[in-house]
């Protein structure tokens, strides 16, 4: 089978599909942030035509991954440090609110299920294992919006995530963040088994702040370098 027909999706394959793919590509930085998308190259690629590929990206346009322009086409959405701030600004008071209602309403079970996630955060720190960190701290925050059950919420923060992943750098990268993160998350689980909401949310915007000044240090040594 060629690399084309692989590529190839099927005719019924909802317009959901197609955002799913692009999707993909762009958090995969395949599509990289400025990139003009071809139409009628990537129709061609999936076997498609422009019709649900285009329904493909007005999606991806309601969720910030890429920027339409009138009669122009679209490319993959650019974020600047300042889209950062903004952003980061937003997510704390969103995760802090998470990390309040988990300390007031999680049910002892909830917090031990935190806890176990914690300790594989500790044994993926200890191997410097970042990939296994980075998913870790991932289930950790999601299991965070699950207990508090606000969908609404939890769709917030799952949208603004999604545009921080357009950023070209991890914050797990910067020197020292990993060994930082993995103590603001011991602070943040001391706080809910102290069932403290407001402490549990003060130390959770610390920790979404500490991840923002990360990578606010990674681009100011890129710059440097450069």
């Amino acid at each position: 089978m060629s690399a084309m027909n692989a590529n190839r999706i099927a005719p019924l394959a909802l317009y959901q599909e197609v955002a799913e793919r692009l999707r993909e590509r762009i958090f995969a930085h395949e599509l990289r942030p400025g990139t003009w998308i071809d139409e009628q190259a990537v129709a061609e690629q999936y076997g498609i035509s422009r019709t649900p590929l285009r329904e493909a990206l007005k999606v991806l346009a309601a969720e910030g991954l890429v920027t339409l322009k009138p009669r122009r086409g679209c490319y993959v959405t650019e974020i600047s440090e300042q889209d950062l701030d903004e952003i980061f600004s937003v997510l704390a008071l969103l995760e802090g609110q998470c990390a309040a209602t988990t300390a007031e309403h999680a049910s002892d079970q909830q917090i031990d299920e935190l806890v176990q996630i914690h300790e594989d955060l500790e044994e993926a720190a200890a191997r410097g294992d970042i990939d296994r960190f980075f998913e870790g701290n991932q289930a950790f925050h999601a299991r965070l919006q699950q207990i508090t059950g606000n969908h609404w919420l939890q769709h917030c923060i799952e949208d603004l995530r999604k545009v921080v992943k357009l950023s070209r750098h991890h914050s797990l990268f910067s020197e020292g963040r990993l060994e930082q993160s993995l103590s603001e998350h011991q602070r943040i689980l001391d706080a809910f088994l102290s069932r403290d909401p407001s402490l549990a949310e003060a130390r959770m915007r610390e920790h979404i702040n500490g991840g923002r000044s990360a990578l606010a240090r990674i681009a100011a040594a890129r710059e440097q370098a450069a």
